[in-house]
């Protein structure tokens, strides 16, 4: 069964509110919807998350390298020849990791629906929940401190809260959001690459001291320092995790070598799709360091994309899967959220379909 058809659509998806971390703010999702089409009629459908400020993809760019470079190799290729087509996706350009993605994602999907199984089920998976977090951006301490209530009346037990833009008021954030939920709620922090080696050290022995119990702090140093995140993981008790600093698995392989990190955060966004995230998966599995599955301001397609993939694989024990809960009007179906759970549907492939119509016959 060959694939016959690529097309590409572009979507604006408001948010409720402004999202806001140390690397930028915004107020909308622009989400790259891909359509791939097999001979019988059978789609598969992919996505992608223009971050310019960490992946460096553009909206246009990832239209363009889909349209022009990664669908030209692809059309009139076998559907079951996954590990090929994928081999060529992630050879048709340097970079471009979310175009690479929003593809593979479309394939896997299109190939689930040929088998008639779900994603989870064919990646060797044998349940459909897990446990989610809710993000606070960053703000004002007094409305980080509201947003942090109001999480955990909503269900929530795990809180991730942004941080980076300020190491001084981080501290006093941080130290008020913990008093107010009380210390049976997990808390978990991410820097966005905010802060210095010195200052990361400083921030973090200031609330273990106070006993904050931080789960763990992610990517508080520029991506490329992989020797800060080394210092800050040996001069302090919290665990430390890679984010930015992880896109491929040679990335991995690097940070897993160096024993720079005590977890990695996997995003699809950042690997180039599917194939790629379960290598940086068995890896560390291998090398004994858990995984999180985390998304960019991502439609419920990629983060359906992202579930199927943590459900499956036992080395990912954490999730930041909340991205379609910031969406004004979602236009997709198909993950469930249950207060801090997330399910996804018994449906081949990702079980995601539109709410409205879409100018092709799924199946």
């Amino acid at each position: 069964m060959n694939i016959q058809t690529i097309e590409v659509s572009i979507e604006k998806l408001p948010l409720i509110k402004p999202f806001k971390t140390a690397l930028r703010t915004t107020d909308e999702i622009e989400n790259v919807v891909v359509m791939l089409q097999l001979e019988s009629g059978i789609t598969g459908m992919g996505a992608a998350a223009p971050t310019v400020a960490i992946t460096g993809d553009s909206t246009e760019g990832i239209v363009g390298i889909i349209q022009s470079v990664i669908a030209p190799q692809l059309i009139g290729r076998p559907i079951t020849q996954l590990n090929e087509l994928s081999r060529i996706v992630q050879q048709s350009c340097v970079g471009n990791t979310s175009s690479k993605a929003a593809v593979e994602i479309a394939v896997y999907d299109a190939l689930c629906k040929y088998w008639k199984i779900p994603l989870y089920q064919f990646l060797g998976g044998n349940t459909n929940s897990l446990l989610n977090d809710m993000t606070i951006s960053i703000g004002e301490e007094e409305q980080m401190v509201r947003d942090a209530k109001q999480i955990i009346h909503d269900g929530f037990s795990i809180i991730k809260i942004k941080a980076g833009n300020d190491w001084k008021k981080d501290i006093e954030r941080i130290t008020k959001i913990r008093k107010a939920v009380g210390d049976n709620v997990t808390l978990r922090v991410d820097a966005n690459q905010g802060w210095t080696v010195k200052q990361s050290v400083e921030v973090i022995r200031t609330w273990e001291k106070d006993r904050l119990n931080i789960e763990l702090v992610e990517q508080p140093v520029k991506a490329h320092d992989i020797a800060g995140l080394k210092e800050i993981k040996r001069n302090v008790q919290t665990p430390i995790m890679a984010d930015e600093s992880l896109f491929s698995p040679r990335d991995a392989m690097k940070l897993l070598s160096e024993q720079a990190v005590d977890y990695l955060n996997i995003k699809l966004m950042k690997t180039g799709g599917i194939r790629r995230a379960l290598q940086i998966a068995n890896m560390a599995e291998a090398a004994e360091v858990e995984c999180m599955v985390g998304s960019m301001m991502e439609s419920s397609v990629s983060v359906a994309a992202a579930v199927h993939l943590a459900i499956a694989h036992p080395n990912i024990t954490k999730i930041d899967l909340d991205a379609p809960l910031w969406i004004k009007e979602e236009p997709f179906e198909g993950i469930l959220y249950e207060q801090n759970s997330i399910h996804v549907s018994g449906d081949s492939g990702l079980g995601i379909k539109r709410k409205d119509f879409f100018p092709f016959n799924h199946k």
